[in-house]
């Protein structure tokens, strides 16, 4: 582990055993001579960078499969939206089950002969990252299996004290959005575990081993622990930063940087005017961010190959950025400057077929009634603090930091 980490991931916890409360060390026992699944990706390390799969074997623990993702077990799937094979895994000889594709949760097959599913993946605090719904689905089967659920937590590396953006609606649920949840959550995957659990009824036997050391007001530049990207697209911490808002634009025909360098911090399409953008951008006065035009050519996904203007999102203040405001004002502004071009992107998205990808994204269907009707982002943002007040005191009793 790194000399100067404050933070030890719930991974490290468990490996070692020491300084856990006693109720960690306990369950850590009762997994001594388990049979252990493994749902895991590229992020999954020890503090010291070693991969969780290889760690857990060295320490003498009975690996017996893993689970893949999105992206994949090792992160090979570099682009969104690409299915994951069932595969044996060429370092360890084990099984390798893909839970993304048309199979999402894990059967009763890939846990026959298990005592215990580990989780151990990095999400980054946003309710459309598709790994807390890989957890949910995945809880949900161990508990008609009556397989214990081991989550081992991990900061979230955006602060698990702010939260912003609508509560999902129940009938626009999707597999990036199962259950209400406000689009930046400010909770781990512990705690979502344990609100999903007891509140929204999964009753799974659930074990949380929590990191120590993480206070709820950090963001990943003060756990001093080594960032490993947890999808191709979110490359730096950086990148989680402006997220929560920026990947409102995959809902619209706007490029969110897929495709170059800087992922959801460039953003625009061919037939936008940079200045006129970045001149009504820069008019909102938007706190702790700053717009610099650019033009940019993605090598894949929406507009490769094409020349695009656009903006990058400096982000000059990170505690006051709001990046879901920020992401509105920059939709509302496209269609408004480019009325003819500007357009919604149709489903499926996301193994929905039906329902806009940008309704599913926001949560229900404000955001695109509200551009369309031209109305402001205060508009559109109308309602949702006392949303968020409802979320918060739902998931109060589940925090652990």
């Amino acid at each position: 582990m790194s000399a100067r980490a404050a933070v030890i991931p719930g991974l490290d916890v468990f490996l070692r055993g020491d300084g856990a409360s006693d109720g960690v060390r306990a369950a850590v026992a009762r997994l001594r001579h388990a049979r252990l699944g493994l749902i895991a990706h590229p992020a999954s390390v020890t503090a010291d960078l070693q991969f969780s799969a290889d760690a857990i074997r060295a320490a003498g623990y009975d690996l017996r499969a893993l689970f893949g993702p999105q992206h994949g077990a090792r992160g090979e799937k570099q682009d969104n939206m690409i299915e994951s094979e069932h595969y044996t895994d060429p370092v360890t000889g084990l099984p390798v089950h893909s839970l993304y594709g048309e199979v999402r949760k894990p059967t009763p097959e890939m846990l026959n002969g298990l005592d215990a599913v580990l989780f151990d993946l990095q999400d980054v605090g946003v309710r459309v990252y598709t790994f807390v719904w890989t957890m949910a689905l995945a809880m949900e089967a161990c508990a008609d299996a009556g397989v214990r659920f081991v989550v081992l937590d991990r900061p979230n590396p955006i602060d698990g004290v702010r939260r912003e953006g609508p509560v999902l609606r129940e009938e626009y649920r999707s597999f990036v959005g199962l259950h209400p949840v406000p689009l930046r959550h400010g909770l781990t995957c512990g705690e979502m575990a344990r609100w999903l659990n007891e509140e929204r009824g999964v009753g799974c036997e659930l074990t949380v081993i929590p990191c120590q050391g993480w206070q709820r007001d950090m963001t990943w530049d003060r756990t001093g622990l080594p960032w490993v990207m947890p999808s191709p697209n979110l490359p730096t911490p950086d990148s989680c930063v402006v997220y929560p808002g920026m990947v409102l634009v995959e809902g619209t025909n706007l490029s969110e940087g897929r495709g170059t360098t800087r992922p959801f911090e460039i953003f625009g399409a061919p037939w936008l005017d940079p200045t006129a953008l970045v001149a009504r951008l820069n008019r909102a006065r938007l706190p702790g961010v700053a717009f610099r035009l650019c033009h940019f050519e993605p090598t894949f996904q929406k507009h490769a190959g094409a020349l695009c203007g656009g903006a990058q999102l400096h982000v000059t203040d990170p505690d006051a950025f709001e990046p879901v405001r920020t992401a509105v004002e920059i939709i509302v502004a496209a269609r408004q400057l480019a009325p003819r071009d500007f357009a919604w992107r149709e489903p499926p998205y996301e193994y929905e077929e039906t329902l806009a990808p940008i309704d599913i994204l926001w949560g229900g269907p404000e955001l695109r009634k509200g551009a369309e009707a031209g109305a402001a982002a205060d508009e559109i943002l109308a309602g949702v603090e006392t949303e968020l007040e409802a979320f918060a005191a739902s998931v109060e009793r589940h925090l652990r930091y």
